[in-house]
C-alpha cells in the first residue's frame, strides 16, 4: 500500500480511455489499495487508475462521513434518469478548483468486485455524481469537458493561476 503520484491536468493520459481489467488478482487488489491511500492523501472522495497513469477500469470511492470504501472494477452505466441535478465537482488531477456540473439525478451501473463477481446497483445523490464523474474519467472524458466552453476556460485559467502561485 502506497501513495502514488497523481497526474496533473493537462496531462494527455487523462483523456485516454481505460482498458477493462481482465485479471482479478493480487496486482489488482494492490492497485485498489494504492488508489485508496492516494485518494485519502490527495485528499479526494473518488479516484481512478487513470489518475495514476494506469489505463485500467478501476474506481475507488469513499464518501465523507461513511466508513466504507467502494471499489468498482469495469463499471459501466446501463441506465440514466431523465431528471438532472447540479453538483459542484473537481478532480484530484486539478486540485483547488471546482465548478457546477449538471448530470442525471440517478444512474444504474454494472461492475465487478475485486473477486470478479458482477453486480448491478442504482445510485443517486453524491454517490451517483461520483460514479458518473469517475466513469467519465475511465472513458477518457475529463470532468471539465462537461462544462460550457466559457466555464471550462475560466476553470483552466483559475487552475493555471493557482499552479503558478504555488
Amino acid at each position: 500500500m502506497a501513495v502514488r503520484p497523481i497526474l496533473r491536468f493537462p496531462d494527455a493520459r487523462l483523456r485516454m480511455p481505460a482498458a477493462e481489467v481482465l485479471a482479478f488478482d493480487a496486482e489488482t487488489r494492490a492497485l485498489a489499495d494504492d488508489l485508496r491511500d492516494t485518494m485519502r492523501a490527495a485528499p479526494g472522495i473518488g479516484i481512478t487508475a487513470p489518475h495514476l497513469g494506469i489505463l485500467k477500469r478501476l474506481v475507488v470511492i469513499e464518501l465523507p462521513d461513511e466508513a466504507i470504501v467502494r471499489i468498482y472494477v469495469n463499471p459501466r452505466i446501463v441506465w440514466m434518469a431523465e431528471e438532472t441535478r447540479e453538483h459542484a465537482e473537481g478532480s484530484v488531477s486539478m486540485p483547488g478548483v471546482t465548478e457546477t456540473v449538471e448530470r442525471p439525478a440517478r444512474v444504474r451501473l454494472r461492475y465487478h468486485d475485486l473477486d470478479g463477481v458482477e453486480h448491478e446497483e442504482e445510485a443517486e445523490g453524491l454517490l451517483g455524481v461520483c460514479l458518473q464523474h469517475e466513469i467519465d474519467q475511465l472513458d477518457g472524458i475529463f470532468w471539465i469537458q462537461r462544462l460550457s466552453r466559457l466555464r471550462r476556460e475560466r476553470v483552466v485559467k483559475r487552475f493555471g493561476k493557482m499552479t503558478k502561485a504555488a
